[in-house]
């Protein structure tokens, strides 16, 4: 009687110890609640649901006791103005594309993508293993951001055009909404760049205040109704060919928030960034689909153009590393990666792609029946 009484006794206190023990750690945790302020609008669902994607798993991680609030563009600033929001608090963090701040420090651009730069893949292994992350760092301390990469888009396309592109001369006076240091290269071209919000663009083509308008890819630009407007339908992206997104936190609230929470928050925005790229590539060739099937002419952009917009690009990389020290630091490391990545790339990356794209050509012989 004694020992089952004793056994009886030993299993209750086990009980609740074993109920009692994440009881308290889970009570430790301080409740964090902060506000994010995104550069895009909500119907833009692959490319805002970067934000939402971090907002969700930094909740599920701490059982709702890390809240960030997502708010689209305009709800409290313009979506280009959100840098500003993070750098005096307003916000505790945005979710943006870096180029967007290209006016302040064409550097920013370097966290995104430059014309002529590195795809998605090798924009990852140079933030992530290329020493890119710190540098960056090191240049967003003065803009009181600490920067997270939290998204990629892929390969963008060239955008819609009210008319079709033969030469270099079809570029001069055209007024393109386009962002980035894209806009200073075809301005050599005689291209007139203009810097919009995604929800600004139709209203800016469809009035004619703009002539062309570039945004991201099929799923968007579908969504933003330019083919409406303008039906050639341009690619590649040449200034885009892996755009970073990324997460910019104030850098007291990053100092401020736990230790666990900055864990979680980080590998938060690198689901992100994995989601997002693959969501993009999964949409994509079907809403392609959709835009020829509506009418779209597609278009590759002819060489003639590729050419002088490559040699435009090297020309302002060369000026911008002359007069601005901080772009100098992270553009002549950057350049030596992109150098290796593109030998390596054409090894194998790139063979096997222009394999599986010749032999995707080829229909299959009917299958005799008998």
């Amino acid at each position: 009687m004694k020992r089952r009484s004793f056994l009886k006794k030993a299993g209750a206190g086990l009980a609740v110890g074993s109920v009692a023990a994440p009881a308290i750690g889970q009570s430790t945790q301080p409740e964090v609640k902060w506000r994010l302020a995104s550069s895009f609008p909500k119907s833009l669902d692959t490319i805002y649901g970067g934000a939402v994607t971090i907002s969700e798993r930094c909740a599920s991680a701490t059982n709702g006791k890390f809240q960030i609030q997502v708010f689209a563009a305009g709800e409290i600033v313009p979506g280009l103005q959100v840098l500003d929001a993070v750098q005096n608090a307003t916000v505790q963090c945005c979710h943006t594309a870096p180029y967007y701040f290209f006016g302040k420090d064409p550097t920013f651009a370097f966290a995104c993508a430059i014309p002529f730069g590195l795809s998605a893949r090798q924009q990852n292994a140079w933030v992530y293993h290329g020493g890119g992350l710190a540098l960056l760092r090191e240049f967003m301390k003065d803009y009181n951001v600490y920067n997270i990469p939290a998204g990629n888009t892929g390969a963008q396309m060239g955008g819609f055009f009210r008319k079709e592109l033969k030469s270099v001369d079809d570029m001069k006076g055209l007024k393109m909404r386009i962002g980035g240091s894209a806009g200073v290269v075809l301005q050599k071209l005689g291209l007139v760049p203009q810097q919009l919000a995604g929800g600004d663009i139709y209203p800016a083509l469809e009035k004619g205040t703009i002539d062309a308008a570039e945004w991201v890819g099929p799923y968007d630009d579908e969504k933003l109704g330019l083919y409406k407007i303008a039906k050639f339908y341009y690619y590649p992206g040449w200034w885009e060919g892996g755009p970073e997104l990324d997460l910019f936190v104030n850098t007291k609230a990053w100092s401020d928030l736990p230790k666990d929470y900055q864990s979680i928050l980080t590998a938060a925005c690198a689901e992100a960034n994995v989601d997002m790229l693959a969501k993009y590539d999964s949409l994509n060739p079907a809403a392609l689909r959709r835009l020829v099937a509506a009418g779209v002419q597609l278009r590759p952009f002819p060489r003639e153009i590729m050419q002088a917009s490559y040699k435009a690009a090297t020309e302002v990389y060369d000026g911008f590393a002359e007069t601005n020290p901080k772009f100098k630091k992270i553009y002549e490391p950057w350049k030596a990666f992109r150098g290796e990545e593109i030998l390596w790339f054409r090894v194998a990356e790139q063979n096997f792609d222009q394999f599986m794209a010749t032999v995707s050509q080829q229909s299959p012989a009917p299958a005799k029946k008998g």
